[in-house]
């Protein structure tokens, strides 16, 4: 049986995505092959974070004590985990679960989607100011369906400019959710709200982290 770097596990709400507001349970992986410039769980990136071995049982036992549907996982980069795709299979396998999986765009979703109830993806596009856009893969939108998610995270003008543009070469409002999220503190939220209805951005969906409304900025398990 295989095991995972869990470096946390916790029932909150959803403080993204298309289940923001609803109850989830979090697994945490470590590891990340990413360095965003704004990353707010960098400490679960590096090979020294303090984690617990789980098994792919002990993960799956532990979702169906807290009695939640909403199965979030998240990092680091939980699609790099190594055997993550047994724990996958586990949790597909449970028709009252509802699985999400958190990834950075970097990773390949092909051979993730061809599993029976596959999980649904909130991806993100690595916008310039997150200094990582090099590493996107743009061929990941062609896998992405109805229930998957692209989230542009942006912190100026310059990233607000480069999110319209992918939104509109790929279409991606025709095939899967898009959200826009500001960097924390970085970008007034009224420049967002703007720039949306200046570029007709229909479909787009302006979203705040919610954790971070309610909890401090930086407070972890939330």
């Amino acid at each position: 049986m295989a095991q995972y770097k869990v470096v946390e596990k916790f029932v909150s709400i959803n403080g993204e995505g298309v289940c923001a507001g609803q109850l989830a349970v979090f697994i945490r992986f470590q590891g990340c092959n990413l360095s965003c410039s704004y990353c707010d769980t960098a400490w679960a990136n590096e090979e020294h974070a303090p984690f617990a071995w789980m098994t792919e049982q002990q993960i799956y036992e532990y979702i169906k004590e807290t009695g939640i549907k909403n199965i979030t996982l998240t990092g680091g980069e939980p699609l790099l985990v190594p055997n993550i795709m047994q724990l996958l299979q586990l949790l597909a396998a449970d028709p009252l679960l509802r699985v999400e999986i958190e990834t950075n765009g970097s990773i390949d979703l092909l051979s993730f989607t061809g599993i029976s109830n596959p999980p649904a993806f909130t991806m993100d596009y690595k916008l310039p100011g997150s200094l990582m856009e090099s590493n996107m893969l743009v061929s990941n939108f062609k896998r992405l369906t109805r229930q998957d998610t692209v989230k542009f995270v942006v912190g100026d003008m310059n990233d607000l400019n480069r999110a319209a543009d992918i939104i509109r070469t790929h279409d991606l409002t025709s095939t899967c959710h898009v959200y826009i999220s500001p960097v924390f503190g970085r970008i007034e939220l009224e420049e967002i709200v703007d720039y949306l209805i200046q570029n007709r951005l229909n479909d787009v969906t302006m979203q705040l982290q919610m954790h971070k409304v309610i909890w401090e900025p930086d407070r972890r398990g939330v």
